[in-house]
């Protein structure tokens, strides 16, 4: 089962609630694109990866390529988490997919929602991703799609029998393999649909998978407010600092109106059990002077 790694070098916020960011990575990676956040996010939040089965800490692990085996694994730390303050989730590209996935489960759990759930570099699950589609086909076909990314390595690694064809080749495709079931299980009104809360949207502008225009049609999967951003960079703009300082300041204008709110419904429940005791006093007096007027006149009768 998964644990929640918090990022080292993790920094302290100086007012209110610290907000936990919970990434997931794209497909075929480690949480290495995370090692900045802790620093570029800001004051207040804590950077958590949740690293999937299969690599980095966890590559002697299965891989998983189905829902369920994600929600096993993830949901359980996920839940404990969400019961211990404020959070929220960022994924990107195959990340988004799982955040989105945890978050309809976490709604469906019944626990304390996100602040908000942030993607990057990502196309909507409605959306034809070839690259998602391309997860069973021969290397001849599938890296070509890699290369119009830019994940292709350079030199021999990427040559038959290489380190990347051996140890990262087959762990990308067990990724497109979850991704696919992901967009699948969206569509699916028990295991999909839209979520409630704030959805905050990155595109990188050089992406030639998941275009700023695309992705105005996450629009479709949020009944919150959505905000739809395009950043400087191609697919895999995560490791840049503007990214992380974005979704920072989004942690704390949301944990700042959160608190806001909870303040605001403690008063109105204060006022509202002031104005009982008042009512209870007023009634206790009225039943006092009631008594002594009865007094008053059983003992004026002879």
């Amino acid at each position: 089962m998964a644990s929640l790694t918090t990022v080292e070098g993790a920094v302290e916020g100086a007012v209110g609630r610290r907000v936990r960011l919970h990434c997931l990575a794209h497909a075929g990676a480690g949480v290495a694109s995370y090692r900045r956040w802790p620093v570029a996010a800001g004051p207040g939040v804590d950077v958590a990866a949740l690293v999937l089965p299969g690599r980095d800490r966890r590559r002697r692990e299965p891989r998983i390529t189905e829902r369920a085996g994600l929600l096993e694994d993830l949901l359980p730390p996920l839940l404990e988490a969400a019961r211990c303050g404020p959070y929220a989730l960022y994924g990107h590209s195959l990340g988004a997919l799982v955040a989105y996935t945890l978050t309809r489960a976490l709604a469906d759990a019944g626990v304390p929602q996100p602040l908000f759930l942030a993607v990057g570099a990502c196309l909507p699950p409605h959306a034809s991703a070839a690259l998602v589609a391309a997860a069973e086909h021969p290397d001849e076909l599938l890296l070509p799609l890699l290369g119009e990314l830019g994940s292709l390595p350079k030199g021999a690694a990427a040559r038959p029998g290489g380190l990347w064809r051996r140890s990262v080749l087959p762990v990308l495709r067990d990724d497109l393999r979850l991704a696919r079931a992901l967009r699948q299980a969206a569509l699916d009104p028990v295991t999909g649909g839209s979520v409630d809360l704030p959805l905050l949207v990155f595109a990188g502008s050089d992406d030639p998978l998941a275009v700023p225009a695309a992705l105005e049609e996450w629009r479709q999967w949020t009944t919150g407010p959505i905000t739809v951003r395009t950043v400087d960079g191609d697919h895999f703009f995560a490791g840049a600092d503007v990214l992380p300082a974005l979704v920072g300041e989004a942690c704390r204008e949301y944990e700042a109106a959160d608190a806001a709110k909870t303040a605001a419904s403690a008063a109105d429940t204060a006022r509202t059990a002031a104005s009982a005791a008042d009512t209870a006093r007023t009634a206790a007096s009225a039943a006092d002077a009631a008594q002594t007027a009865a007094g008053a006149g059983a003992g004026g009768v002879r």
